[in-house]
C-alpha cells in the first residue's frame, strides 16, 4: 500500500533557511505498522531527509534524488492561466484552514509543470524563511505584476487574503477570456493578408512560369496585365532570398523597435484604435479592462491614488494608460474619478455617468464591475459579428486573388482567339 506522506506533517519539517539550495528526492519506507510508503520532496541532502523520515517513525528503505527527464525537463512557460489556478487553489486551501506553507507544499507536489513547481516551491522556502508572501512574490515581478503583488499586500495586511486571492483568480480568468477575445478578432484579418499572400506566392513561382512557357511560342505581344504578372513571377524568381531578407528584417527591427520605443507604442496603439470595427473592439475591450482592475484594487482597499497608477498599464493600450495616468494627476489634486474622465474626454459618457452615480452612492466598486461586464459582453458580441463577416470575406479576398491572375494569364488566350 503505496501512501504519499500528509499536508499535516508539514509544519513540523525543519524550516529552510534563505540562500540554501535544496534537491528533489524520492523515497520508500514503512511506518511502524509496517505499510509501506513513498513519496517525494525537497532537501538539503539524502542524509537530512532520512533523518526527517525517521523522525517522523518512518524506517526508509530508499532514498535519491529524483531523475531528471530527458526531454521538457525544464518545463512549459508560465502563463497567465497557471498563475490564475495558483491563485484559485490557495484561496481555496487558506479558506479549508490549511496553513499557508502547507498549502503550498500540496499546491506544488500536484503541479506537472516543472517551472511552476520550482515557483511554488521558491515561495514556500522563502516563506518558511520568514518572509511574508508579499515578499516572497515581489522576488517574482514576471509572474506576479505590480497589481497581483499590491492586492496581496492590501489583503495580507487586512487579513482576508483569502479573499483577495480568490478576487484576483476570478479577474485573471475574465482577463485571459477578453484577450482571447481580442486575439480572436485580430486573427481573422490577419489570416486572410497571410493566406492571400501565400497563395499569390504560389501562384507566381509555380503557376505562371509554365503559362510563360506557351506565351513564348505565340510571338505576339502580350496584354500589359499579364506581363505585369510575368514581370513580378521572374522578379520573386530571382530575388526571393532579397525579398525573404527585406520582409523577414523589417517584421524583426519593427518589433525590435516597438518594444524598446515608447513613442512608437503610442502611435501603433492609436492607429489601431481608428481601424474600423476593430477599433472599436480594441476601445471597449480596453474601457472593460480598465474598469475591471480599477474596481478589484478599489475593493482589495488600495488607495485610489496609488491604484490609478497600477490600473494605467493594466489596460493594454498606450493612450488608455497615458489618459489614466492624467486621471491619477487629477485625482491627486481633489478632482473625483468621473470629473477626471471627463477631462481625458476619451471615456463613453455611459462610463461616466455609472462612475458618477457610484461615487455618489459609495459604491465605485459595484458600479465599476457592472461597467466592465457590460463592455466585456460587448467585445464578446463585436468579435462573433466579425468572425461571421470575416469568414466569407476570406473568400472573397482569396477569389479574387486568384481570379485576377487566371484572367491575367488568359488573356493572351483570348486575343489571340479574337484574332483568328
Amino acid at each position: 500500500m503505496a501512501v504519499t506522506r500528509s499536508a499535516a506533517k508539514t509544519a513540523t519539517r525543519p524550516v529552510a533557511r534563505a540562500g540554501v539550495t535544496q534537491d528533489t528526492f524520492v523515497w520508500e519506507g514503512t511506518d511502524k505498522r509496517g505499510v509501506r510508503m513513498k513519496g517525494e520532496e525537497q532537501s538539503k541532502n539524502a542524509n537530512m531527509l532520512r533523518a526527517e523520515l525517521r523522525r517522523r517513525g518512518i524506517s526508509p528503505t530508499l532514498v535519491k534524488n529524483k531523475p531528471k527527464p530527458l526531454f521538457g525537463g525544464t518545463g512549459k512557460p508560465i502563463t497567465a492561466k497557471d498563475i490564475a489556478v495558483f491563485s484559485r487553489q490557495l484561496a481555496t486551501m487558506i479558506k479549508s484552514g490549511v496553513p499557508l506553507v502547507a498549502a503550498l507544499e500540496i499546491i506544488g507536489n500536484g503541479n506537472k509543470n516543472v517551472r511552476m513547481k520550482k515557483l511554488v516551491d521558491t515561495l514556500r522556502v522563502d516563506i518558511e524563511g520568514g518572509s511574508s508572501i508579499y515578499e516572497a512574490m515581489s522576488k517574482h515581478p514576471v509572474q506576479f505584476d505590480e497589481l497581483y503583488r499590491n492586492l496581496v499586500k492590501a489583503g495580507e495586511g487586512a487579513g482576508v487574503l483569502e479573499t483577495v486571492l480568490d478576487t484576483i483568480a476570478t479577474y485573471k480568468e475574465n482577463i485571459e477570456t477578453l484577450k482571447g477575445k481580442i486575439k480572436k478578432a485580430l486573427f481573422y484579418p490577419a489570416m486572410v493578408i497571410v493566406v492571400a499572400i501565400l497563395v499569390s506566392a504560389l501562384l507566381l513561382i509555380v503557376v505562371v512560369p509554365q503559362f510563360e512557357a506557351t506565351f513564348a511560342s505565340f510571338g505576339a505581344e502580350l496584354p500589359a496585365f499579364t506581363q505585369l504578372i510575368i514581370g513580378a513571377s521572374k522578379f520573386i524568381l530571382k530575388w526571393w532570398w532579397m525579398i525573404l531578407l527585406v520582409v523577414g528584417g523589417g517584421i524583426f527591427g519593427f518589433i525590435f523597435a516597438l518594444k524598446r520605443s515608447p513613442r512608437l507604442q503610442h502611435t501603433m496603439d492609436r492607429l489601431s484604435l481608428k481601424i474600423p470595427v476593430i477599433g472599436q473592439v480594441l476601445h471597449n475591450a480596453s474601457i472593460a479592462r480598465f474598469a475591471r482592475t480599477l474596481a478589484v484594487t478599489f475593493k482589495a482597499g488600495v488607495p485610489l491614488v496609488e491604484a490609478m497608477g497600477i490600473v494605467a498599464g493594466a489596460t493594454g493600450n498606450k493612450v488608455y494608460e497615458q489618459a489614466v495616468l492624467r486621471m491619477r494627476d487629477d485625482i491627486s489634486v481633489g478632482y473625483q474619478v468621473n470629473m477626471a474622465m471627463k477631462q481625458v474626454n476619451l471615456f463613453p459618457h455611459m462610463v461616466v455617468q455609472m462612475t458618477a452615480i457610484g461615487e455618489e452612492a459609495g459604491a465605485l466598486d459595484t458600479m465599476l464591475f457592472k461597467v466592465a461586464e457590460f463592455y466585456e459582453e460587448e467585445v464578446n458580441n463585436a468579435v462573433d459579428a466579425l468572425s461571421s463577416l470575416l469568414e466569407p470575406l476570406i473568400m472573397v479576398v482569396i477569389g479574387a486573388v486568384v481570379g485576377a491572375m487566371v484572367i491575367g494569364m488568359y488573356l493572351p488566350i483570348f486575343k489571340l482567339a479574337a484574332t483568328i
